[in-house]
């Protein structure tokens, strides 16, 4: 089982039953406060963390007096209008003596979806990281309809894992891991440590969506591991009551670890090969050489451009002497890339008449 002041990258959920409590509607600050302890002891083992937060709904439906059965879509957008900077504001407090910068980023399943929004997406995330914030995801529930949302933090915390490419995710819930069947109904019900493959018996074993103690259920969390360790991502489902559910996690609290064999890294790039290309870009011979060496193309190194791509989608990359080198993800529409070609960075703001990135492909989009 996995160590978490090992990982690299952490990405942990933290549902709305664990931030606000039930039966007030006010944010349980002491657990937060603990959380937050914990965020800052996975920061000094140099873990880089970004927390997955449900709460603002629930949060703003107290402030604006309504009844805490279900709301209509509208009554749900404004609640998390109102909670979105309760949230924000409460995660702020809470790491701040701890010397944390706190970052708002709010999603929907369309973020995701659309590649443009996805490279956006993904470079706000690692520029944050990178300034050593800690970006606090959620969904934006103020704009999402049923047909844009993810329906539950689970699912969006494994897409952010994979988005950003962390190495492990923990899901903070009201179980403290998978069962073979519903604990809460047959008592006979036994808990699985590690979970190495996802068969269809442990798929049957998750039953409906609505089976489960958490909102929806043990079905989401399977659906959530299986993206997170086809990203190279381990993941664990553990109980998050606990006042230092982290610590407690790592000196060994009941949970399930679901495994991945792939690290993160080779597991993008295997995503990346798999494509089909929608260009070619050809480069020189000191390019194709830096490529080798493991870095970034730049458009300086670029010889000539053809296809018609889109920012964010899959070019052949070819050497000099047309031998294809890889595949990679194309930071510049095939129009800007032509314009840029053989150009120093410095000078594609003059050209494109606006800043662009400096990479035309980064290594991280490249798969050789």
């Amino acid at each position: 089982m996995a160590s978490l002041t090992t990982a690299k990258r952490l990405v942990v959920k933290i549902g709305s039953a664990l931030l606000v409590d039930r039966d007030t509607g006010d944010l349980r600050k002491d657990w937060l406060e603990g959380l937050a302890q914990d965020v800052a002891w996975l920061k000094g083992h140099g873990v880089q963390v970004v927390l997955v937060s449900s709460g603002s709904i629930a949060l703003g439906r107290q402030a604006l007096g309504l009844s805490a059965s279900d709301l209509a879509l509208e009554q749900s957008q404004a609640s998390a209008a109102v909670g979105q900077i309760r949230l924000a504001r409460a995660y702020e407090e809470a790491l701040a003596p701890h010397g944390i910068t706190t970052a708002q980023v709010l999603m929907t399943l369309e973020d995701s979806r659309d590649r443009r929004r996805y490279l956006n997406s993904r470079a706000t995330l690692e520029q944050l990281i990178t300034l050593g914030a800690l970006p606090i995801v959620n969904e934006n529930d103020t704009v999402a309809t049923d047909e844009i949302r993810f329906g539950d933090n689970d699912r969006l915390a494994a897409q952010i894992a994979a988005t950003i490419g962390a190495d492990q995710l923990v899901l903070l819930s009201d179980v403290d891991g998978f069962y073979s069947a519903n604990p809460a109904d047959d008592a006979s019900a036994t808990r699985y440590s590690v979970i190495d493959t996802i068969t269809p018996e442990i798929e049957a074993q998750a039953g409906d969506a609505g089976s489960g103690l958490s909102k929806g259920g043990m079905k989401t969390k399977l659906m959530a591991a299986k993206t997170a360790t086809a990203a190279g991502c381990a993941m664990a489902i553990c109980h998050g009551a606990a006042m230092h559910p982290l610590r407690a996690l790592e000196d060994g609290a009941n949970a399930t670890w679901f495994t991945a064999t792939l690290d993160p890294q080779a597991a993008r790039k295997r995503w990346i090969a798999a494509m089909k290309p929608r260009g070619v870009i050809t480069l020189d011979a000191g390019a194709a050489r830096a490529l080798c060496n493991g870095n970034s193309l730049l458009p300086a190194g670029v010889h000539a451009v053809s296809g018609a791509f889109g920012r964010g989608e899959p070019v052949a990359i070819h050497g000099p002497d047309g031998h294809q080198l890889g595949l990679g993800l194309s930071r510049y529409t095939a129009d800007e890339a032509q314009k840029i070609k053989g150009h120093r960075s410095a000078e594609i703001e003059a050209l494109l008449g606006y800043p662009g990135r400096a990479a035309l492909i980064h290594r991280d989009d490249m798969a050789l």
